[in-house]
Order: structure tokens, then sequence, then C-alpha cells
């Protein structure tokens, strides 16, 4: 039987599960890990400059492509602390990422050795396991076990912590005979499928709302195929933003307080029978519940089953794999179909699509400083449906998911449920990494943006180039709007005169500096003009020079970006609406 130290062995199932890249920052309790990682060969490691930055990165890659597992290695101590904030952001968004850290020798963890914490008892809220290796021999079975809980059910993150000592022991391990654990996944029985599918013909006005698990399943194609069958207009979650197409004749439009249509909003308010697939039930989809579910019919399918009846009890619940069940739907939507006994939902769908047409918000404005709408208007004309676009919270994210479009899944990756300031720049070469070709698009506010700047050297350092947009008003944007219900302005303006930058007033950072300093490449736009050929050089500039290219828009100091506080049907338009064609001249369909 070969022998090899825990440590290798542990790089030798990284590689038979898949995995190829990995992000971190070593350390001295994890430094036998990276000697394995050096002498192995064949995974790809990116240096981070901070370890909440490499689970960030992590979380990048996991999500841009099916099948792939981000991988992050720390450090004892404050490394795994450091990686919470990534463990939380991946589980609430059920996203398989690896967190892989060292930790004191066994004999001393509980001494208060230096930097040695219970890390796994720190991050199992946030993972659906974390364990410190106290035997050597189980390395591989813990490594194994890993891989097959973050496939299984719903997807998630594992926290794996190596001692030191169980680092360099020697095992018996055989890497040529290594497998995988198969993968379990619940899936919907046909009678399940039948009944719901009953319910949706007894309808007259149904939706889809299509949500992460769409994507994280890769059922795009069974959903269009399903929507397209039966006639049913779709409603993609935040999370399921490009499962189906934004001008595909079944796009609905997003719901929600926050990042939604207009159009979606009123479609959603005339339906009464809602088929829910791999979703939440998010309380920023929903507000308040009277409103959402008031004379409709709901099915819920899920592949946890405890999420059914979490947030609200549907008429019907699956516990199955989005893919798997739309299989099925799709099944038996086809021989209903050929059987003359599928409703025509032509008038439905039309109707729909007539909301599509008139019910927009202005995104044309020639402001100086800019609004950040028209920012948002030159990026659909700049960036086209092969974009991957990358961000996490704030006014900037709401804004966008309003007036951006997306085509494909895992175009629109977003952190959803945790949202963590900081998270958009590591994320955003997580996905450049995973897919280097590819046009990838952050978009930050400039909180957002400074939370984790550091990281722009990364890009640098390892050439992965993206366009950064960076919509700066010197203002915690979102929280400022937050404080108008209880009448304050309070601890939320970044605002200051920057003695080295006095030509930036009071917008304080020069954001423009700091990249150049960072070895990336900058550009500052400030009149409406300037937006569509600065768009079109960043795009050039990365290219040429591989590493990160930023956009800053100088916004207007205060605008205030359409929602709700209660519920879909009370939506706070604070801007004009769009009355004419040139007023919102990038929407999917023309204003009629």
């Amino acid at each position: 039987m070969p022998r090899m130290t825990a440590a290798r062995a542990a790089v030798e199932i990284l590689k038979r599960e898949g995995v190829s890249n990995a992000f971190g920052v070593p350390g001295a309790a994890i430094n036998p890990f990276y000697a394995a990682l050096k002498a192995a060969g064949g995974v790809h490691h990116t240096l981070a400059r901070h370890v909440e930055g490499a689970s960030h990165m992590a979380e990048g890659y996991t999500r841009t492509h099916p099948g792939n597992i981000g991988v992050c290695v720390g450090t004892s101590g404050p490394a795994g602390t450091d990686m919470i904030t990534g463990l939380y952001s991946a589980i609430g968004d059920s996203i398989p990422i690896l967190c892989i850290t060292g930790q004191a020798p066994t004999a001393v963890i509980h001494k208060e050795d230096f930097q040695a914490v219970d890390i796994s008892s720190i991050a199992r809220p946030v993972t659906k396991a974390a364990t410190t290796v106290l035997e050597a021999a189980q390395v591989p079975g813990v490594f194994q076990q890993a891989f097959h809980l973050m496939r299984s059910g719903r997807p998630g993150p594992v926290l794996i912590d190596l001692p030191l000592d169980v680092q360099l022991t020697e095992i018996e391990f055989d890497p040529e005979t290594y497998e995988p654990l198969p993968v379990y996944r619940p899936a919907a029985t046909r009678a399940q499928i039948e009944k719901a599918v009953r319910m949706l013909n007894a309808s007259e006005r149904p939706l889809i709302v299509a949500g992460g698990g769409i994507i994280n399943a890769d059922a795009s194609e069974p959903l269009v195929e399903f929507a397209e069958l039966t006639g049913t207009p779709v409603v993609p979650t935040l999370m399921g933003w490009g499962a189906i197409a934004d001008d595909h004749a079944l796009n609905a439009g997003m719901v929600g307080l926050q990042t939604s249509h207009r159009y979606g909003n009123a479609t959603f308010l005339e339906s009464d029978f809602v088929l829910g697939i791999g979703n939440r039930w998010a309380n920023r989809h929903t507000g308040k519940l009277d409103v959402y579910r008031r004379g409709r019919t709901f099915v819920h399918v899920d592949i946890e089953p405890t999420q059914i009846g979490k947030i609200f009890p549907p008429d019907y619940g699956i516990a199955s794999d989005a893919k798997a069940a739309l299989a099925l739907f799709v099944e038996v939507a086809k021989e209903l179909k050929a059987a003359g006994e599928l409703p025509d939902r032509a008038a439905w769908a039309a109707s729909a699509q007539e909301r599509k047409a008139t019910l927009h918000r202005r995104t044309h404005f020639d402001d100086v400083p800019l609004k950040p709408q028209r920012v948002y208007e030159e990026m659909n004309r700049a960036f086209g449906p092969e974009t991957r676009y990358v961000t996490t919270i704030g006014l900037s994210q709401i804004a966008g998911a309003q007036m951006l479009h997306v085509y494909q899944p895992r175009h629109w990756i977003n952190c959803g449920q945790a949202g963590p300031l900081g998270w958009t720049i590591p994320a955003a070469l997580g996905v450049a990494t995973a897919d280097p070709d590819a046009t990838v698009v952050a978009l930050s506010g400039d909180y957002d943006f400074q939370f984790m700047l550091e990281e722009l050297a990364v890009g640098a350092q390892h050439r992965i180039p993206y366009v950064h947009v960076l919509v700066n008003n010197s203002y915690l944007g979102l929280i400022r709007q937050a404080q108008r219900n209880f009448d304050i302005d309070f601890q939320v303006n970044l605002e200051f005169e920057n003695l080295n930058s006095p030509e930036l007033g009071v917008y304080g950072v020069d954001h423009v500096k700091v990249a150049e300093g960072l070895g990336c490449k900058a550009i500052r736009v400030t009149e409406p003009d300037q937006l569509l050929p600065a768009f079109e050089r960043a795009k050039k500039l990365a290219a040429e020079f591989r590493v990160p290219v930023i956009v800053e828009a100088i916004l207007e100091r205060v605008t205030n970006i359409a929602m709700s506080g209660s519920d879909i049907a009370s939506v706070n338009e604070f801007e004009d609406l769009a009355t004419e064609p040139w007023h919102a001249p990038t929407e999917i369909l023309p204003l009629t």
C-alpha cells in the first residue's frame, strides 16, 4: 500500500474530486498542506491578500460553472474566523465551497496554544459539516465525506480543520483506487408531478417562480421547455435570474420589494397560481405574506424537505432536485399537450408581455453629476448577452437588478442571502479565474468597493482581467435611504476633501489612484456621454494588460431607488417614470 503524509492524501483526493483551482493564504499551521500542494501539482493556487477574500473567490469560482467546487485554504486561528463570512454567504445561497484550515498540534489545541481556536465549533452553524480531524488515518474519509455532503441534497459548504501533526503523519492511502461517493439528491415521483400539473391546469393565470435551485441544478433548459409547453410565464428570483433569458416571451420580470420590475410585480398581482421551483420565498421577494399569498394557490418544489413550509405552508409541496422534477414536468406536459389537454395560455402570456412593454422606469438622464440610472443604461449598450455580472448588496445592486439584462444562467452572480460588503471584488476574481475568456463585469457602490480593495492586487499579480463598474456617491446609499424612515441621515456620509486629490471635491477616496497603486487600470467618468466610451476602453485595457479595470462613475450624492418597505403592491417610485420610448431606450421591449 502506498504511504504518504495525510496532507498529501488530502491533495490527491482534491484532484480526484475534480478540483483544479484553490485560493488561499499560507501560514505556519497549514504549511505541510502547501508543501503537498506544490509537490503533487495539478491544483493551481491563487494567493489572496485576505483569507475572507479567498473564501469569496472560492464562491465566485463555484458559481460560474455547473460542477465547480471552489476551495479556500488558510492557516490556524484568525484565518479560519476570517472565512466565516464566506461560509455564511455560501450556505445562505446553497453554494458548495470547501474551506481547509490549519490547526495547532492535537496535544496543545486545548492549552491556548498560539492561534489555536475551536474553528469547527465556530463554523458549524454556517456549514453542512465542520470537522477538526484528530486522527491522520481519518483524513481520506473526512475529505471523501466532505465532497459527498457538498454535492448531496441542498448544496453547501464544508470546513475541514487539520492539526499540524495530523498533516505531517504518514498514512497508507492509494490514490489510484480512490472513488468519490455517489451523490444523493431527492427526486419527485410521477404521481407528485401529475398532481402539481393538474393544479396548474385548474388555474387561469399561473406563474412559475424560478429560484436559485434551478441554477444550482443546471436545470434552465427543462425549465424553459416546460414553460413553453404550458405557456406559463416565468418570474426569476434574484438568485434565479438568467434561468430564462430576459428577452424570452415568457419572462415576466422579477418580483419583490427591491430587485423587481414594475411589470413583474404587476403581473404577479394578477396571478392566481404560483409554482415555485428551487426558491426560498425570501422576504425581499415576497414582502408581506398576506399581500403575496392572497388569492393564489401555491405549489413548492425544493431539494430540501425542511424548506417546504418554512416561510408559509404551500397548498402542495414536493421534495425534489429541480432538474429531476422538471424532467417529469416536461414529460407530463408533453403527454397532455399531445392529448389536447393543456389550456391555452396565450392571452395570459400576452398580457404579461404587454405590461413588460409599458411599465418602465426611466433610465435616460443627462444630469451632471450622473444619475445612476444612466450608468446602467450605458452598461446595457456596452456589455452584451454573454456578460457575467457579479455584485453583492446596496443601491448599486438593487438598481442594477432593476435595469440591467441577463440572458443566460450563471451570468448574474450575486450574493443573495448574506450580502456582505466587500464580496464583489474577490468573487469577480473567482469568476474570472473559472472562465478566463468571459466578459466579467463587477458592479459596486463605493463602500462595497472599499471593503476588500486590497484584493485588486491579486488580479494584478495573477493577471486576472475583468471590468469593475464603481458607482460613487460617497454615501452608504441603501442605509441612508432606509434611515428616511427614522428621519435621520446619521453616520452614513463618506464625504471628505482629499488633500491629495482636490479635484474630487467632497468625494473623498481617490479610487483611481488606489487602483493604479494596486497594479490595475482605472478610468473616472463625470459626464453621461463619457460612459459608453469608458466602458469600451475598459474592455480593451482588460484584454491588453490582463488586469482588473475600474470605471468609476461620479454620481449625484443622493438618489432614492424604487423600493417598498412592506409589500409588492406598494413600491415607492421616487424618480419620474418612462412615458416616452427615449426615456428607457435599452429596455427589453420598447415602450408602447
